[in-house]
């Protein structure tokens, strides 16, 4: 029967690996699993350490990018409502 493992026991173990203050045997007798599974934990640990990081310069752009394009809807309504009170008015060039 194979073993499943949570994210969090997972991620405490390659935190663990990663700090090197016991050799991978060591983590893996007390943890119970191989020590390539903690390397392949912690592998991943550090790949996805990197879209932790740059997630919040993602929203960030989609944040500015909808607050553009609700800028651009709101002039063209503006400039919609300019043009129809300076026709009204005789003031249209």
């Amino acid at each position: 029967m194979r073993k499943t493992y949570t994210s969090k026991f997972k991620a405490k173990v390659a935190i663990e690996a990663l700090k090197g203050h016991r050799t991978l045997n060591q983590i893996a007798s007390e943890h119970g699993v191989q020590p390539g599974q903690i390397n392949t934990w912690k592998k991943q640990l550090l790949e996805g350490s990197i879209d932790i990081f740059s997630k919040g310069r993602k929203q960030q752009a989609e944040n500015a990018e909808e607050e553009k394009d609700k800028l651009y809807s709101q002039i063209g309504r503006l400039k919609v409502e300019v043009d129809w009170l300076k026709k009204k008015t005789g003031h249209l060039d």
